[in-house]
């Protein structure tokens, strides 16, 4: 009869526990807006500030389409790897 109470107990507190868990990681809409607006303007910008080097170097060194074209893929690959980091930092604070 002792283990039978020991678990019925221990089985409120991990109910407990679960309870205070599932609040504290529901976040509410404005936070989620947020962040999914936070992680889009990260990768736009980066790609935007990209093209925008490679078209001036482009008209520094007239090369016309090579250096946008370069330096938008590196804005790509600089916004993604931006996105990754923003994503991991949020996933940790959960």
């Amino acid at each position: 009869m002792k283990s039978f109470k020991e678990i019925s107990t221990r089985l409120k507190i991990a109910k407990k526990n679960i309870k205070q868990i599932d609040e504290k990681s529901r976040g509410s809409n404005a936070a989620s807006l947020g962040k999914a607006l936070k992680i889009s303007t990260e990768l736009v910008a980066a790609v935007f500030v990209g093209s925008t080097i490679g078209f001036l170097l482009d008209n520094w060194f007239d090369t016309k389409p090579l250096l946008t074209i370069c330096f938008f893929f590196m804005g790509v690959a600089a916004g993604i790897l931006n996105v990754f980091k923003s994503a991991k930092k949020m996933n940790k604070k959960l």
